[in-house]
């Protein structure tokens, strides 16, 4: 017994004994190649137009006023109640309890014969019984407006129910408005590039950016009359033509839900609340170049989420434009921040790492000594308005002075110790630099001459400047902010082109200078796009974390994006954050505005001020119960109270029109829900919505049935 159960343990232990395994492949399985139903669902979407701030894609609109609504009990007591009267009226009639004065207007409309039998019993029934239903059908027809038997079953009938599943598709439009048999193209002549772009889809090598680029480079080819080679390059590369010079056909990753064809992100969801316009009421809210052109300003404390819920989608949303060759965005945050993975963009700045690829114009490209100047004098000085040393238009008539003979002498701006060293005042620097502008303009000596009076003078503007610059001259920036970097260092005039870019900041260790980069950075901004003679592009500048950078200058130069087709999204933990004289101009200037949840009561009186007030009608109800005497009286108000659920009482009704903030600053603080916001939109044509909550928190279109 114990030998044979040796031999089969082994036995078994060596049939277990797994056999070699397989070849690792070479490459991973190539994923299947998906086919064109989703993209043919985008393209043929439903996009009605749509008040402003409303997702178009499959929207469904509701009308501008709330329908006055009826409790569901009263409403199906009321209906049951009107069913009986009828049924109580036809059998009253039927059985001649009220007499036979309702047959009447048949014997005056009818022969006797008919009535009575002489043209055969068939003719007898068909009168009778249709009379009958005549009569019938009108104690119904009435009984039916009197119990609103119609609003019981939109409320409570198949409709309804139908109406919470999913439902179908909507039928593919005719092919001559197909949108994915791509009707401009063939209306021009193009069906060869049509139909290849028709064929692309069909097989799933099209997807909403390559739609939304072909579409645009078509529409700029028209316009300059140079549509034959769009149609050859859309005739050779079919939906890959007119790529991106990434050569991106999508990002990386996204998180939102985004509509090319409307130029929209998903924002979230207006809730169901009486806050709310009832037009606006459970439509999915979107945000794109339009609504941004007016500037955003989003305010909220730290974790309610304004980078994840509200920056991000909108970076997204502006990268997938680029990749259109619709946008040029530029992103400024601290180095780590949920931005986007660095795939997303085409130029990454790591400001202070030695790793980083590209670095910082710290002049913007600028060849003019002065424009040079009065922006990095906004960066260095522009947070010290009102303080000693810190005009900004001294500063910038300092530095201007300074860079137009250096640039003279050497051909270009100075590197940050060079202008570290003139600033501090030190005498070999400057000796060099007019022994350099020997035979030059006797104005630029002059300039010279008078840069060397005011700087090293305590408390100056130029003592002032050397100690912001000097936050610069650090070990750590050695290798950046080189005038000489050519090819390296990155321009905001890059942004004539549709460029995705990102700047990480130092702010963890050198929090001061990070706030002079982001003053730099918007400067730039500011000055460069309002100048643009290309406007083709939507120009957009990101700054996840606004603290500090809001001065005079750049308030001032924001109310100028909106015709330069620019604008610029801010991130603030708190209004504090901002000098006190400039939040009300910063309100101003920004048309879209958003509240997230958790902010004080100070920053919310900010912005309720901004909102303003509206007239509303209320109504002073004074309800007094009635106290039956008789049985008679008592018994009908016993069947009211079953009826409507309520004690039966005279009621005294005040109405008054008052006029009321829209939303309180007590309200902004502690009635917004986590991971809503309170949001109010405006368009470049000014158009505008008031106040609406909104949760962030949805990433999908919700269908409103």
């Amino acid at each position: 017994m114990g030998a044979g159960g040796t031999h089969d343990a082994g036995a078994d232990a060596h049939e277990s004994v797994p056999g070699p395994l397989p070849p690792v492949p070479g490459h991973a399985p190539a994923p299947p190649r998906p086919d064109g139903t989703a993209y043919l669902a985008w393209a043929r979407a439903p996009r009605p137009e749509a008040a402003v701030g409303i997702w178009r894609q499959g929207h469904r609109t509701r009308p501008e006023t709330e329908p006055e609504t009826v409790p569901g009990r009263q409403l199906l007591v009321g209906a049951l109640l009107a069913l009986l009267a009828a049924w109580c009226a036809w059998s009253l009639l039927y059985n001649g309890y009220v007499g036979l004065w309702w047959l009447l207007p048949l014997e005056l409309v009818t022969p006797d014969s008919w009535r009575y039998g002489q043209a055969g019993p068939v003719v007898t029934a068909i009168v009778y019984y249709g009379y009958y239903a005549l009569i019938g059908g009108g104690l119904l027809v009435a009984a039916g407006r009197m119990g609103r038997w119609a609003e019981v079953w939109r409320r409570y009938g198949p409709a309804r129910v139908s109406g919470l599943r999913p439902q179908a598709p909507p039928p593919p439009p005719a092919p001559e408005e197909d949108p994915a048999r791509w009707p401009q193209l063939r209306a021009a002549g193009a069906d060869a590039a049509a139909d290849r772009l028709t064929s692309d889809a069909a097989t799933g090598l099209m997807r909403d950016v390559d739609h939304a680029r072909i579409a645009w480079a078509w529409h700029a080819a028209r316009s300059a009359r140079r549509s034959d080679a769009v149609a050859a390059a859309v005739r050779e590369r079919g939906a890959a033509a007119c790529a991106h010079p990434s050569g991106a056909r999508d990002l990386p990753v996204r998180v939102a839900q985004h509509d090319l064809l409307t130029h929209q992100v998903l924002l979230g969801t207006a809730a169901d609340s009486p806050k709310n316009p009832y037009a606006y009421r459970s439509a999915d809210i979107g945000i794109g170049p339009e609504l941004l052109g007016t500037s955003l300003l989003a305010v909220g404390p730290s974790g309610a989420g304004k980078t994840t819920r509200v920056i991000r989608p909108i970076i997204e949303g502006l990268c997938l434009q680029a990749l259109a060759g619709r946008a040029a965005v530029v992103v400024v945050g601290a180095a780590g921040a949920d931005l986007g993975p660095a795939g997303q963009y085409d130029i990454v700045v790591h400001v202070g790492h030695p790793d980083s690829k590209h670095d910082l114009d710290l002049y913007g490209g600028a060849a003019d000594p002065d424009e040079a100047a009065a922006v990095l004098a906004q960066a260095l000085v522009g947070d010290l308005a009102g303080e000693q040393g810190g005009d900004s238009r001294r500063a910038a008539t300092l530095l201007g002075r300074l860079l137009g003979p250096f640039r003279a002498a050497h051909g270009r701006f100075p590197a940050v110790p060079e202008l570290r060293q003139l600033l501090d005042g030190a005498p070999e620097p400057l000796a060099a630099l007019r022994a350099a502008l020997e035979g030059a303009q006797q104005g630029l000596l002059r300039d010279l001459d008078a840069v060397a009076r005011q700087v090293g003078v305590p408390g100056g503007p130029g003592a002032v400047l050397a100690d912001r610059v000097a936050l610069l001259d650090r070990p750590a920036f050695a290798a950046f902010f080189d005038p000489m970097g050519e090819g390296r260092a990155f321009s905001l005039r890059a942004l004539d082109h549709p460029v995705r870019v990102r700047i990480d900041l130092p702010d963890r260790g050198h929090p001061d200078a990070a706030r002079v980069l982001v003053r730099l950075v918007l400067a730039q901004f500011t000055a460069h796009t309002a100048g643009r003679e290309d406007r083709s592009l939507f120009a957009a500048l990101v700054l996840d974390d606004a603290t500090a950078a809001i001065t005079g200058e750049a308030v001032r130069g924001m109310q100028r994006l909106r015709s330069g087709r620019a604008g610029i999204v801010l991130a603030l933990r708190t209004l504090d954050d901002v000098p006190e004289s400039l939040r009300a101009p910063l309100l101003g200037a920004c048309g879209c505005r958003i509240v997230l949840a958790g902010v004080t009561p100070w920053d919310g009186g900010q912005f309720a001020q901004a909102w303003g007030t509206e007239w509303i009608e209320t109504r002073d109800v004074t309800d007094r119960q009635i106290i039956a005497e008789t049985t008679g009286g008592k018994a009908w108000h016993a069947l009211r109270k079953a009826v409507t659920g309520k004690a039966v009482t005279a009621r005294a009704v005040t109405v008054r029109q008052v006029e009321r903030e829209r939303w309180s600053a007590s309200e902004l603080a502690h009635s917004v829900p986590p991971g809503h916001a309170v949001v109010s939109l405006s368009s470049v044509q000014g158009e505008r919505t008031s106040p609406l909550l909104v949760d962030l928190r949805t990433r999908t279109p919700h269908t409103r049935a």
